[in-house]
């Protein structure tokens, strides 16, 4: 392969210009969040690259540290007309210079899985995209609470179990977007599952969805979904080894729609996997 050698410089996305990435994801089918670009540059405002050719924009990545050893790899787009001339290899490998240190996690598409194992990543499971509709809203737990009126600190001690690291300031920028409902269960004055939905730019999107058993994430799932209007677009992405999650999107109608390879750099992160019924973000993890 030939690079080109152009007027080709890569930097730090600017917080207006993680909209071009989040619409870019829209054009290659990634139905991303309305509000996804604030809650992401709330993860890490230095994490977001973009590669500019004449001063154009043509490629984005991003590279989001959390906390002192993980890192996660999104939004790699490149101009479908600037393909396989060597742009997207440059700001690739820029992306991994930033997180260099860290294991490192993606959600990439099954026919790149050969080419990010050349980069180091292993696979470490298949995640689903369950779609369908969302139905009549039926009765909610009385212990169902809004996630705002929870102690944040209660809420990023529990989440820790299902990522690799804490991630406080995506999280509090994930729960109070505008366009989303932000649920929990409370037992025993403890939370034993918490749920977002977010409108995006086709339907609602299920994510995160965690929860100590199957019969509470039904219950989260039901208590997300009543707050859109019937007949929705849903839409849940699941880790493949949960076969509970992938129950829960089946008993209510949802079919698979697409998927992706989750690979990482190093050890496989030991977290709750069985408890997650519902994947943030694939941009994000």
């Amino acid at each position: 392969m030939a690079f080109q050698q152009s007027d080709y410089h890569i930097s730090v996305m600017s917080r207006d210009e993680l909209q071009i990435a989040v619409d870019w994801a829209n054009t290659e089918g990634w139905n991303p969040g309305l509000d996804d670009a604030a809650s992401f540059y709330a993860a890490d405002p230095q994490g977001f690259l973009i590669g500019r050719l004449d001063n154009r924009p043509i490629a984005t990545i991003s590279a989001v540290k959390y906390g002192d050893s993980f890192g996660f790899v999104g939004l790699y787009i490149v101009e479908k007309s600037h393909r396989q001339k060597g742009y997207g290899i440059q700001i690739w490998n820029r992306a991994l210079e930033y997180l260099k240190g860290r294991n490192v996690g993606l959600d990439g598409v099954v026919a790149q899985q050969e080419n990010y194992k050349k980069s180091g990543f292993k696979l470490a499971h298949r995640n689903i995209r369950f779609a369908g509709l969302s139905r009549k809203s039926s009765p909610v737990s009385a212990n169902m609470v809004s996630l705002s009126s929870l102690d944040f600190g209660d809420l990023c001690g529990y989440d820790r179990q299902f990522f690799p690291e804490r991630r406080e300031c995506f999280l509090k920028a994930w729960i109070n977007q505008p366009d989303c409902h932000a649920l929990g269960i409370v037992e025993n004055g403890k939370l034993s599952g918490y749920g977002v939905i977010r409108a995006c730019r086709t339907g609602y999107k299920i994510g995160p969805l965690n929860a100590e058993d199957k019969d509470l994430a039904i219950e989260l799932f039901n208590a997300l979904t009543s707050r859109v209007p019937p007949g929705s677009a849903l839409y849940l992405d699941t880790p493949e080894p949960n076969a509970r999650a992938i129950d829960v999107a089946r008993l209510n109608g949802m079919e698979p729609s697409f998927e992706t390879a989750r690979m990482y750099t190093g050890s496989f992160p030991d977290i709750a996997l069985d408890k997650v019924f519902g994947i943030t973000t694939f941009e994000l993890g």
